[in-house]
């Protein structure tokens, strides 16, 4: 099969999470449009099939991929770095690794596994690439979230689950401060012609909960019952990433494609900036983007639909 289509061509993007769920159906998609690709896993046999299915499917040759572990620190920076010494652009990234864990579970830096991964590394792999995605504008950065959010706030104090560990908890907290990174970090880029939004990708049925026994098994029917497929569960970001509707259309979330309110404690100021100190803090990344005291939280807020 070849490209459909080239309005990506000449665009380079990478991808997180690219080896299986929508994050491997965004990658089929882009490069149908003729994109240049980078996937982002953590297995590399995943990593080496993946990459051949895509060229042999789509008729791209411009696929290529790197491994780390986007849990640990400083495996990110690496793939940051080794990114940087092999492609001189950025045209999107979209954040989408993400894990959750029903057992509460820490990483080789010793922070817990699902605000490891779901934010930080979102948070370090972004600040680490701004400085190529600006020289690259216009540029687009992807933040994958997920309605899951609403109806929880964020324990400053507590940032880590370590008093009183819920797994579904973890991860809804952690997908209000992919929001809440994504609304602060929209403020930060204005006028730099990068743009940044976050995204519900819907109910999608895929393999997101192995790892978590039993319990894991059977929610993973449910999904498999319930759920969207992949392909269109990765609608959104592959809109966010490619269409000129979005342009230039910052500091959003998104659900099936279409801006959407996402919950009040999202749009909470305070909150949001005390947890980008704390980020900052714990990723060692303070002297990288320090945070500005007059920087407006940038998150608008749609109509209710």
């Amino acid at each position: 099969m070849e490209t459909t289509n080239e309005t990506m061509k000449g665009r380079v993007c990478l991808i997180t999470g690219a080896t299986a769920g929508i994050g491997r159906e965004a990658a089929f998609q882009l490069a149908r449009m003729g994109a240049t690709l980078v996937l982002a896993g953590r297995n590399e046999e995943r990593c080496v099939n993946t990459v051949a299915l895509i060229k042999e499917q789509t008729g791209n040759a411009s696929v290529e991929y790197l491994v780390a572990d986007l849990s640990v620190q400083s495996e990110v920076k690496r793939l940051a770095q080794e990114f940087q010494s092999r492609h001189g652009q950025l045209h999107v990234l979209l954040n989408n690794a993400g894990v959750i864990n029903l057992q509460r579970m820490e990483n080789a830096d010793g922070i817990e596994m699902t605000f490891a991964l779901n934010h930080l590394g979102y948070f370090v792999l972004t600040l680490m690439l701004l400085d190529t995605l600006k020289a690259s504008a216009p540029a687009r950065i992807v933040n994958v979230s997920s309605d899951a959010h609403r109806g929880i706030s964020l324990n400053l104090d507590d940032l880590q689950g370590r008093s009183g560990y819920g797994g579904f908890g973890a991860y809804s907290r952690s997908k209000l401060a992919n929001i809440m990174f994504t609304y602060q970090l929209a403020a930060r880029l204005a006028g730099s012609g990068v743009t940044v939004n976050a995204l519900h990708p819907g109910l999608v049925a895929t393999n997101f909960l192995s790892g978590n026994g039993i319990r894991g098994k059977f929610l993973r029917f449910f999904l498999a019952l319930k759920g969207m497929s992949p392909e269109r569960g990765a609608g959104t970001s592959v809109f966010l990433a490619s269409s000129p509707d979005v342009e230039a259309v910052s500091g959003l979330y998104f659900v099936k494609s279409q801006p959407a309110p996402s919950s009040p404690q999202s749009y909470d100021e305070e909150t949001a900036k005390a947890l980008w100190q704390a980020s900052l803090q714990i990723t060692e990344l303070a002297d990288l983007m320090p945070l500005p005291t007059d920087s407006p939280l940038h998150g608008a807020q749609p109509d209710e639909p």
